[in-house]
């Protein structure tokens, strides 16, 4: 008989390490717009072999010096950017806090490079390379344009492209309340993008496992 293990998260995505990523902003346009809160997921294998999220990693920014803020977009996220208790840090020590830790876990992980997992990945990841840009930081821990977007694989795994929608669909729970915070979006998004790949692991086992008898 046949046994069929998970690999390692090094083995599982080429050598990548998925970080689930949320950012919240002020407005649409990375180049223009401010970063207001930034919050990573590293995802890890557990003791199954499962992925499951790791130690969340979040911080809140200070709009960067002549940056436009928008106010519907400070309106649906409720940031108020300038709040004392916000204890938001400059962009580029903002940026180091998140990757300094990201970077720890590729030696750990045995991982080449991260690669951005998001909801509209694209839209994060945009944010995140601009800001590295102003940062005049030379390297990132995450890949330059590969991303994995969990509004793609839920579309295909749950038919719900919207995040809310996707979660629910998924069997998870989500709290409306809690939603638009950087920290609360990208766990949520982290466990629905365990769930597709635990669920698509576990039938493609019990496919091969099948196959075999």
């Amino acid at each position: 008989m046949t046994t069929h293990t998970k690999p390692s998260i090094s083995r599982r995505f080429r050598g990548f390490l998925p970080v689930v990523v949320d950012v919240e902003t002020a407005g649409f346009n990375p180049d223009i717009n401010a970063l207001l809160e930034i919050a990573a997921v590293p995802i890890q294998t557990g003791v199954t072999g499962d992925l499951e999220r790791g130690e969340t990693i979040a911080c809140h920014v200070e709009p960067f010096p002549d940056s436009v803020l928008d106010p519907k977009s400070l309106e649906f996220t409720g940031i108020d950017p300038y709040h004392p208790f916000r204890m938001a840090k400059q962009e580029r020590e903002a940026l180091e806090y998140i990757f300094s830790p990201i970077d720890l876990l590729l030696k750990e992980m045995r991982c080449s490079r991260a690669i951005l997992v998001g909801h509209n990945s694209f839209f994060d990841l945009g944010f995140i390379k601009a800001a590295v840009k102003r940062a005049g930081i030379k390297k990132m821990p995450f890949h330059q344009f590969s991303s994995f977007d969990t509004a793609t694989l839920a579309g295909l795994a749950y038919g719900q492209t919207v995040l809310a929608r996707a979660v629910q669909a998924a069997g998870i729970k989500w709290n409306e309340k809690q939603a638009h915070t950087a920290i609360y979006d990208a766990e949520r998004t982290a466990d629905l993008f365990c769930r597709i790949v635990n669920t698509w692991d576990e039938n493609i086992t019990a496919q091969a496992m099948t196959g075999t008898e």
